[in-house]
């Protein structure tokens, strides 16, 4: 009763954005509830700590953002080496709008926040596996598929996956130590070397 109907969604936007563009750890439940124009009152109302809202920020944009995204990119109707390579054109293309708007790599939240909290937050770690481990899937997916139709050699899907999602994030976090966007830039073509496919396979 009397609290604004959107202040929980604005606490999860704010809360994202903040520890996105600084860490987890420096960034405060005040300044979070600065941000989102919310009473400090309002977002114990909601959460008992600042665990509990980020693990809940963080599923809301896998709901919301994430899964959409991936989804389109890796539909069964685009042909696997296309969903692959295009993800991580998209990848480059999206950290270098992010570079333009706030004047520096931003990274993947999940993985950023998985990396600098999981050995001392285990709900925040726990969410980050969660969401981490569909987004592989989606890579086996692709990679099965490509199987299935030759145009990737056989083997163990999973471990080509994981070994495909090792290369994102890494490159992810190199990228947003370095503010260079080099390291996502030659993605797409190395994505399909590890997977030993030729480049002159996936020309249009």
């Amino acid at each position: 009763m009397g609290r604004t109907s959107n202040a929980k969604e604005k606490l999860l936007d704010a809360a994202l954005e903040l520890i996105w563009e600084r860490s987890y750890g420096v960034v405060t439940i005040d300044a979070i509830c600065e941000k989102a124009g919310v009473k400090k009152g309002s977002f114990y109302y909601f959460y008992e700590s600042k665990s509990a809202l980020a693990v809940e920020a963080l599923e809301a944009d896998w709901n919301e953002c994430g899964k959409q995204k991936w989804d389109g990119l890796f539909s069964a109707s685009i042909p696997p080496l296309e969903r692959i390579r295009n993800f991580f054109l998209s990848t480059y293309e999206g950290q270098l709008a992010l570079q333009k708007e706030h004047g520096q790599v931003l990274g993947c939240p999940c993985f950023s926040v998985g990396s600098e909290t999981s050995t001392q937050d285990e709900a925040i770690r726990l969410k980050v596996q969660e969401i981490l481990q569909r987004q592989v899937r989606y890579f086996e997916s692709a990679i099965r598929d490509g199987q299935a139709d030759g145009s990737i050699a056989a083997g163990d899907a999973a471990s080509k996956a994981k070994c495909l999602f090792a290369l994102l994030e890494g490159s992810l976090g190199q990228a947003r130590i370095q503010n260079d966007l080099e390291f996502l830039r030659v993605l797409p073509e190395t994505s399909l070397s590890i997977l030993g496919v030729a480049r002159t396979s996936t020309a249009a």
